[in-house]
C-alpha cells in the first residue's frame, strides 16, 4: 500500500503535526489503495505562514520570471503524465485510457492557455487618454486557498494553480481527501520546477477540517473552490467574517435542448457525454430536452447508446466507464433512481444495482429515464453518475421555460441547424456557458456559471483576472 502521510509546505516535505491516518479507497476493488494524513490547525497555519511569507517576494517577480517557471512546470509535467493517470485511475476510477487523454491532457492544456493569456495581459496599462497619467495596475489578491474536488483532479488543480502562479498569489492547495495521491505527484512537480518555497504549499485534510480552516483564516487571502453548492455555501459563510475574496465553481444540471432539426447524431453524442467520467462532471447534461416531433425516436436511440456503454474496473485497458468515486456517492445514486422509478418516469435503460456479473466496486448502470417532468427529484437534483432523464417540449420558449427553471446555471447545450434559433437560444439560456452542436469551446474560454452554480469564471485571461486586484493610480510619474 502508498504510504503518503507528509504535506509539503515551506519547500519541503514535513511531517503532520499530529497523527490522523485516513485510508485512499480504490473504488474499483473497494480495498485501501494508499494511506494518508488529514491535517490540523497546525499544519494549516504553517503552510498559510509559509504562504505569507513567501507573497511579498513573489509578487514583486517579475511576470516574465513567474510565466518561465509555469512553463517549466509544463515541461516537467510531460515526464509524468503517467504517473499522474495511474493516480486518478486507481484513486477515483477514471478509466486509465480517459485517464491519460482526458484527464492528464486538461492539466498541461490549462497551463498552456495561462501562459499565453499572461504574456498577453496588460498588468499595468494607462486608464485612458483623457488621464494620461493615471495608471491601472492589476496585482496579486494575496496567499490564496485552492480547495480542489476529486472528479476532475489535475483538470482543476491547474486551474487554480496556473493562474494563481502567474497573477503573483501564493497558495496553499488542500485537494480531495478522496483523490489526494495526484496532488502530491502535482507538488513533487512544483518542486522539481523550481518554484521558491512558500509559493506553493499542500496540506490534505477534509473538508470539516483543513477546508473550514482555510477559508476562515485571517491570513488566507482569497478562497478558490470547485465542489458541491451545499459545501460552497458554507465555505462562503465562514469566509465572511475576514471579508476575503471567494471564488465558487459548484454544482449544475444542465439541459440539452434537441430540436427536431437536430443532426442525426445528437442523441448518441448527448448519451455519451452525460455517461463520460461515469457522470460526475459538474457540466455533464444530465437533462435532454427533445421536441415533440423527433421524442419517440431519441427515446429509442438513447436506450441504445446507454445499453452499448460498457462498464470496468478503471485499471483495465479499454474504452469504457469506470465506478463512481465511493460507497457514499454509489448509494445516493441508487437512491436517486430509485426516487425516479417511484415518481413515474419510464426507465428506458439501466437501473438500480450494480451492472450484471459485478459484486464489488461502486459501480452504476448507465440509466436513461424518459417521459420526465422538470419537477422530478431527477430532474432537480444533480445526481453525479451516469443518469440521464428526458423530458419532451412542444416549442422554442418551452424549451427555454424548462431549462432556465433550475436553481443552477452552469452549462447548456443545444442542438439545431438553425443559425437564428441557435443564437436565441444562446441569448435567454441562464447560464455561464451555452455549447451548440457538439462544438467544444475554445482555448482560454471562461468556464463558470450563474445562480447556484457559482460566481467567478476559470481559464484563459478570465481565471487570471479572478486572482487579480485592480489597483488605480492617479498621479504616475512618467518613465
Amino acid at each position: 500500500m502508498i504510504e503518503k502521510r507528509d504535506f509539503y509546505i515551506n519547500g519541503a516535505w514535513v511531517a503532520p503535526a499530529a497523527t490522523n491516518d485516513f485510508e485512499v479507497i480504490n473504488p474499483s476493488t473497494e480495498e485501501p489503495c494508499a494511506v494518508i494524513s488529514l491535517g490540523d490547525q497546525a499544519d494549516t497555519d504553517a503552510a498559510v505562514a509559509a504562504a505569507k511569507a513567501a507573497l511579498p517576494g513573489w509578487m514583486a517577480t517579475p511576470v516574465e520570471e513567474r510565466i518561465a517557471l509555469v512553463e517549466k512546470l509544463i515541461e516537467v509535467y510531460k515526464t509524468r503524465g503517467e504517473d499522474l493517470a495511474q493516480a486518478m485511475s486507481t484513486e477515483m476510477g477514471a478509466p486509465i485510457e480517459m485517464a491519460r487523454t482526458q484527464q492528464v491532457g486538461a492539466g498541461i492544456w490549462h497551463l498552456m492557455n495561462f501562459v499565453q493569456a499572461a504574456k498577453n495581459f496588460e498588468f499595468e496599462k494607462p486608464l485612458g487618454e483623457h488621464a494620461p497619467n493615471d495608471r491601472i495596475i492589476h496585482e496579486a489578491v494575496g496567499v490564496a486557498a485552492l480547495i480542489t474536488p476529486w472528479n476532475w483532479p489535475m483538470n482543476q488543480i491547474t486551474l487554480k494553480v496556473g493562474a494563481a502562479a502567474v497573477a503573483g498569489c501564493t497558495m496553499v492547495l488542500k485537494p480531495s481527501e478522496q483523490s489526494p495521491l495526484n496532488a502530491m505527484i502535482f507538488a513533487e512537480m512544483m518542486d522539481e520546477a523550481g518554484f521558491p518555497a512558500g509559493v506553493f504549499n499542500l496540506v490534505n485534510g477534509d473538508g470539516v477540517g483543513v477546508g473550514s480552516q482555510l477559508s476562515g483564516h485571517p491570513d488566507v487571502d482569497m478562497v478558490s473552490f470547485t465542489g458541491s453548492t451545499r459545501a460552497g455555501t458554507a465555505i462562503s459563510k465562514n469566509a465572511a467574517d475576514t471579508l476575503k475574496k471567494v471564488h465558487l465553481e459548484l454544482g449544475g444540471k444542465g439541459a440539452n435542448v434537441v430540436f427536431d432539426d437536430a443532426d442525426e447524431k445528437a442523441i448518441k453524442r448527448g448519451v455519451l457525454h452525460m455517461m463520460n467520467n461515469t457522470g460526475q462532471s459538474c457540466n455533464a447534461p444530465s437533462r435532454m430536452l427533445v421536441q415533440r416531433g423527433v421524442y419517440d425516436q431519441a427515446v429509442e436511440t438513447a436506450g441504445q447508446v446507454a445499453q452499448m456503454v460498457s462498464v470496468g474496473n478503471a485499471l483495465e485497458e479499454g474504452r469504457h466507464i469506470g465506478p463512481v468515486v465511493n460507497e457514499l456517492q454509489w448509494n445516493k445514486i441508487q437512491d436517486l433512481i430509485q426516487k425516479g422509478i417511484d415518481e413515474g418516469a419510464k426507465l428506458v435503460a439501466g437501473g438500480t444495482g450494480r451492472p450484471d456479473g459485478m459484486n464489488k466496486g461502486y459501480y452504476v448502470k448507465p440509466t436513461v429515464f424518459a417521459d420526465a417532468n422538470n419537477q422530478m427529484t431527477i430532474a432537480r437534483e444533480e445526481i453525479f453518475g451516469p443518469v440521464l432523464t428526458m423530458i419532451p417540449f412542444d416549442t422554442e420558449e418551452e424549451a427555454v421555460e424548462i431549462a432556465n427553471d433550475t436553481p443552477y446555471g452552469l452549462t447548456n447545450y443545444v442542438q439545431t441547424q438553425d443559425p437564428q434559433r441557435l443564437n436565441r437560444m444562446a441569448r435567454t439560456l441562464r447560464s455561464g456557458m451555452v455549447e451548440m452542436n457538439g462544438t467544444s469551446r475554445g482555448a482560454g474560454s471562461p468556464f463558470g456559471g450563474m445562480k447556484q452554480s457559482g460566481n467567478g469564471r476559470e481559464g484563459g485571461v478570465y481565471g487570471l483576472e479572478d486572482f487579480l486586484e485592480v489597483k488605480a493610480v492617479s498621479g504616475w510619474a512618467a518613465d
